[in-house]
């Protein structure tokens, strides 16, 4: 498995910087085995079909990304993964060189942070009061590192759904950025049931894979849950002989690890990893974003509608000139089975 299978040329103009002026006015590109299609976003009312269920991630970002500096004053990002107790969490630090076990941290004169121990590319961290009070003191909206400007008030509710519910991600599920409340409630009247699941997207999304990853053909971890009613509309749906089509590929990933078993309530934390020959048994059409040349997400649309396939959509929307990554535009996969 090479990630270079996985690469397209993209012009550095074409990655978003800002939001489009109103969120489904983003381009919407219909990938159908064979066939591309470009719409725009609030067209997507045309290709659902009633007894369709559409199941949307509600995770909710928070403020998690701080600058500060260490003892020689040398500058520091820290990045927030997950929180893992009052006092500890575990983060991303970007920093010079790595960071030594009970180094000290500073986010300003009078708060100080100790690196406890190092874990993979992460560091956990204690700080000297609980971590939520610091992060609303210190932090600020979590930014992809390829937006190239500092976070804005209008950052603060556009890098943020309209349904976001459940605070825990340190990135926002990108495909849900595109509905508005009066969207959602014009599928609602088409008789397409809407259903929701929580994954809370972590720092590690956006590190480039690694070695010990493609070998294991693992990921990250990140923390999901899906309840009760979601099993029954899921049930119900494939029981009418509807869709299921997940908003992004965090609700993908979420669903397809469910459904590794049987589809049933379960929280924990996901590391699956889908790429080209993972056989899918929930998900059956996809609304995403455009991703990063070579990523674990490149993969997961190849394995779900073939690699030449996403590829050659991808060069389409290049040629087209859409709006790639967080604040780009959208596409509308269907699965192509082999």
């Amino acid at each position: 498995m090479e990630t270079s299978e996985y690469y397209y040329d993209l012009p550095e103009e074409l990655i978003a910087q800002t939001p489009s002026e109103k969120r489904s006015d983003s381009k919407l590109l219909h990938v159908v085995p064979n066939s591309f299609e470009d719409r725009v976003f609030s067209d997507l009312t045309t290709m659902l079909n009633e007894n369709d269920l559409l199941v949307i991630n509600n995770t909710k970002v928070i403020p998690s990304r701080m600058k500060g500096f260490k003892e020689s004053g040398g500058k520091i990002e820290i990045l927030l993964e997950r929180i893992l107790g009052n006092y500890r969490a575990l983060v991303q630090i970007k920093s010079s060189r790595n960071l030594k076990n009970g180094s000290s941290l500073y986010l300003s004169n009078n708060i100080e942070i100790h690196v406890v121990s190092k874990e993979d590319s992460f560091y956990v961290v204690e700080f000297p009061e609980e971590v939520e009070k610091t992060m609303k003191r210190f932090a600020t909206v979590p930014l992809p590192p390829y937006i190239k400007r500092e976070a804005n008030p209008r950052d603060e509710k556009r890098y943020q759904t309209v349904y976001a519910s459940k605070l825990g991600a340190v990135a926002a599920p990108t495909a849900g950025l595109h509905f508005t409340e009066e969207l959602l409630n014009k599928i609602q009247k088409m008789k397409v049931d809407i259903g929701e699941i929580t994954l809370h997207i972590g720092a590690g999304t956006f590190m480039p894979l690694r070695a010990k990853q493609l070998q294991m053909k693992k990921l990250h971890k990140e923390y999901f849950s899906i309840e009760q009613k979601l099993c029954n509309q899921i049930k119900h749906t494939k029981k009418l002989g509807g869709r299921i089509i997940a908003v992004g590929t965090t609700a993908t990933r979420a669903l397809e690890t469910v459904g590794l078993k049987r589809i049933e309530p379960k929280k924990g934390y996901t590391d699956i990893f889908i790429y080209p020959g993972f056989r899918f048994k929930v998900v059956d059409a996809m609304i995403t974003n455009f991703h990063l040349p070579e990523s674990s997400l490149m993969m997961l649309v190849a394995a779900f509608c073939g690699r030449k396939e996403i590829l050659s959509a991808y060069r389409h929307a290049v040629e087209n000139r859409y709006r790639f990554f967080s604040y780009g535009d959208a596409m509308f996969l269907e699965r192509k089975d082999t």
